[in-house]
């Protein structure tokens, strides 16, 4: 068991939280949760022993080994993908390497009698017990099987992790932690930079193989998938519950509406008394009863209720141009890159008014396709056509760090803002959580969320009639994907999703177009439909 005791963080002045405690049993699966800029993170990094606590402590038994994904890491280039995944098992191959070494030590060596004879045979005793306690593992097929569950192919294993991108860097750190079978896992938005495929085999592995995790998600399909209890973090302190993220909505819901009875409760109680005191102030014979009201509410301790999102606000987008009945016509399309090819005889039709998802591993081609679309790339044979009156809107991956960093918050947003729709910025703006004194900031001094959001507002008032989206949701906390996903909905126009979040896609995209094998297959069902058929689609290949 893994005990955090009465921590406290204070940064400048401010306190992030004061006097949190609670444990973490052996296969405790835990969601950490709040909003942006609650401690989650901090948090994380302190039970990893990343980050001190300004107060408190962390205790876990001796030999406890606790393993940490953060958010954003710094990796080495000077290794191959199999190399520095196997660098796992480090400290069992350097174990390995002393043993051997004291043991050719034991049989050059003459000085039976010496001291220092008997300190090596008891060296090379202990490392031999730990050792030989390890139960046997072939290292190399269990990096192998981890890495495929990543989504890495057996041509991968020997490229050099800097040709790699940064999500891909990461499921190598994963992998590594995954292999050390550490006794508790923390994950700071492990899935961020992961294909559905992925995601569902480390789901998979955390809840069959792995024992204690902590996890910070915005991905909630993930979330309920993992986890059977929920620790949030609000307002300098923590609520713990015994439930999953959707129960935990729930009970949340609850307690919030018996703070709020209890807090008016109170602030009734603290009127009726203010009023009698005021009222018998100067009267001789009601003195006593008078300083008795005045101790009584000088020890009173205040009812708080826990700060509710008030980003819940309905987003509409700008009515959209009619286009024509075909705003997308892909025709036998193929694209290769040196040799290696990226789809061929790929074909879709997408009407008026259509919601779709790309969906498949990373690398298949669906951003690829998205390029095409766009007019960004050429393809090597077939045609695209875009529709009679097709006004497109792009969120690509990379589309916050587009924004022009000099300009302010308002700013820009006031420059793209036209019409009626310029009264209501703040109003707009407060629902993406950027609120008084925060309109004022620059933009390169936001985060990477803050930035996402920032740039999904730009394209929500901007007048178009396709929609392309290219992960739209990372760096999103829940609430923000609640709001841009009811404004999805509700867009008259047309929609292409490219995203591995299967609880924003789901009640969203009507159709699923699947990018691999060098092929776009079309399926005409929503999401669920898809990945229950993906998922007997895997099992019969299991039996052949």
């Amino acid at each position: 068991m893994i005990t955090v005791d009465a921590i406290s963080v204070q940064f400048g002045g401010t306190t992030l939280f004061s006097d949190v405690s609670f444990s973490i049993n052996e296969n405790d699966k835990i969601a950490l949760m709040g909003k942006n800029g609650a401690g989650k993170s901090t948090l994380l990094k302190i039970i990893a022993g990343a980050s001190k606590p300004s107060t408190g402590a962390i205790s876990a038994p001796k030999g406890t080994v606790i393993a940490y994904l953060p958010q954003h890491l710094l990796t080495e280039d000077n290794a191959t993908v199999m190399e520095e995944t196997s660098k796992a098992f480090a400290g069992i191959f350097k174990m390995k390497a002393e043993i051997d070494d004291l043991n050719e030590q034991l049989t050059i060596r003459t000085d039976y009698e010496s001291d220092d004879y008997y300190k090596l045979i008891e060296r090379v005793s202990e490392l031999s017990e730990k050792f030989y306690a390890i139960e046997e593992i072939n290292y190399e097929a269990e990096v192998e099987k981890v890495l495929k569950g990543m989504g890495f192919t057996a041509a991968d294993f020997n490229r050099p992790t800097s040709e790699f991108s940064g999500g891909w860097r990461m499921r190598i750190e994963l992998a590594k932690i995954l292999l050390q079978k550490p006794d508790l896992i923390l994950l700071d938005e492990p899935t961020n930079h992961m294909d559905i495929e992925s995601i569902q085999w480390l789901e998979d592995f955390l809840v069959n193989s792995a024992k204690a995790v902590i996890v910070i998600s915005h991905d909630r399909a993930f979330v309920d998938n993992i986890t059977t209890r929920t620790i949030e973090v609000t307002m300098g302190r923590i609520y713990d519950y015994k439930a999953k993220y959707s129960h935990y909505l729930e009970l949340r819901k609850d307690r919030r509406v018996h703070q709020q009875k209890a807090y008016e409760e109170q602030q009734k109680f603290i009127a009726e008394n203010q009023a009698f005191i005021e009222r018998f102030r100067g009267t001789f014979s009601k003195t006593e009863q008078v300083q008795s009201r005045v101790r009584m509410l000088e020890k009173l301790v205040p009812v708080e209720v826990d700060e509710v999102d008030t980003s819940a606000l309905r987003l509409k987008f700008p009515p959209s141009p009619r286009s024509g009945q075909y705003p997308v016509v892909v025709s036998e399309l193929g694209k290769n890159y040196d040799n290696h090819v990226v789809f061929k005889d790929a074909s879709m039709v997408i009407e008026r008014g259509q919601k779709v998802a790309f969906l498949g591993k990373n690398g298949e081609g669906k951003s690829t396709m998205v390029k095409a679309l766009m007019d960004e790339i050429k393809a090597d044979s077939g045609k695209v056509e875009i529709g009679h009156n097709v006004k497109i809107g792009y969120f690509a991956q990379n589309q916050a760090a587009m924004l022009d960093g000099e300009l302010t918050i308002f700013e820009t947003i006031d420059r793209i803002a036209e019409g009626d729709i310029r009264t209501q910025i703040k109003t707009i703006l407060g629902a993406f959580m950027f609120s008084g004194d925060d309109t004022t900031k620059k933009v390169k001094v936001l985060s990477g969320g803050e930035k996402t959001r920032l740039a999904m507002i730009k394209l929500l008032l901007e007048p178009v009639n396709l929609l392309i989206l290219d992960e739209p949701t990372n760096h999103l906390d829940m609430k923000t994907k609640d709001i841009i996903k009811d404004a999805l909905k509700s867009f008259d126009g047309t929609l292409i999703l490219v995203s591995h979040d299967r609880d924003f896609l789901d009640g969203l995209a009507e159709k699923v177009f699947e990018f691999g094998n060098k092929r776009v297959k079309e399926h005409f069902e929503d999401i669920k439909g898809f990945l229950e058929h993906k998922k007997m689609e895997n099992l019969r290949e299991i039996e052949k």
